[in-house]
């Protein structure tokens, strides 16, 4: 696989981010995370590549520019689709890209794409060159460390060596394997065991590449340990049921000694001008009544 020159806009490292969660990073959470942290990079939900292509663009891709710096996560196999998808996320003025090679559930494993791409490296770097061609964004891949009985540190090295090849320099990796058979994706986030220390070795073997750790980050001490060592941070349902855990990220990580660190009464009032115009575009209120109970209790 030889590099695509459209892939020398590589991605900086962010120090710590959002991950993309089905059904919980919708763009309202990230307006709400965003008043918690003016620096974290945030992600989309999956979005299907199929379905970006058929369905409605405005509604799975649409965001308030306030939610940036943004990463659009697509889900998919198929390079042309999957390249068709990134000249989409330029459009709409995504950050960057993001591939997912992580999702272990059924439903996604018979669309041949997430977690069970980790068996298929040459696939997933063609897919990645495809994106970075046809955008021109920075593309990156969130993974595990293995699937099933592929887990090995050599078939793990052969991954990310080869789509680093097509382009990819950061890669977010979730430090357990993935049963795509056995376990369904709950299971997957807490049974398998965490191996921070293949993610460490894969750092040693590769400094030059972007390494930024997932799973088990519960706490922004938790985060500081681990960035002696990794070049980013990626926590999810941790920020989801208690963002106002994360109000000091801007100070500690980002070193923005001028940030202020949110209360609930500031970030509510943050999302009044969001809510407001969400509201005078039809939208309905139901998903901000979730919103202030996670950020109440």
């Amino acid at each position: 696989m030889t590099p695509s020159s459209a892939t020398a806009n590589q991605p900086p490292a962010h120090r710590f981010s959002v991950a993309p969660m089905l059904d919980y990073t919708d763009r309202h959470f990230r307006v709400l995370m965003r008043q918690v942290s003016r620096h974290a990079l945030l992600y989309s939900e999956m979005v299907v590549a199929q379905a970006l292509h058929h369905g409605d663009k405005s509604k799975l891709l649409n965001f308030d520019p306030i939610e940036k710096p943004l990463v659009l996560q697509l889900g998919g196999d198929d390079p042309e689709l999957l390249a068709a998808a990134a000249q989409w996320a330029k459009t709409w003025g995504y950050s960057e890209v993001n591939l997912n090679v992580g999702c272990p559930s059924a439903k996604v494993q018979q669309g041949r794409f997430g977690a069970c791409l980790m068996a298929d490296p040459e696939r997933v770097a063609r897919c990645v060159e495809a994106m970075a061609a046809s955008s021109g964004l920075p593309v990156t891949v969130k993974h595990r460390i293995g699937i099933d009985n592929h887990d090995s540190y050599a078939e793990l090295l052969n991954f990310v060596d080869t789509v680093a090849a097509a382009g990819s320099q950061r890669f977010i990796i979730h430090a357990r394997k993935a049963w795509l058979e056995g376990l369904d994706p709950k299971q997957n986030r807490t049974v398998p065991p965490l191996r921070y220390d293949l993610v460490q070795q894969l750092k040693q073997d590769r400094p030059k590449l972007l390494l930024e750790l997932n799973g088990g980050l519960e706490t922004l001490e938790n985060c500081q340990q681990q960035l002696d060592w990794a070049d980013g941070v990626m926590v999810g349902r941790a920020a989801y049921h208690h963002p106002l855990q994360w109000n000091q990220v801007d100070r500690e990580l980002f070193n923005d000694e001028k940030a202020i660190p949110a209360r609930a009464s500031t970030v509510l009032r943050g999302l009044m001008p969001h809510t407001e115009q969400w509201c005078r575009d039809g939208g309905k209120l139901f998903r901000f009544d979730v919103l202030f109970v996670v950020l109440v209790f």
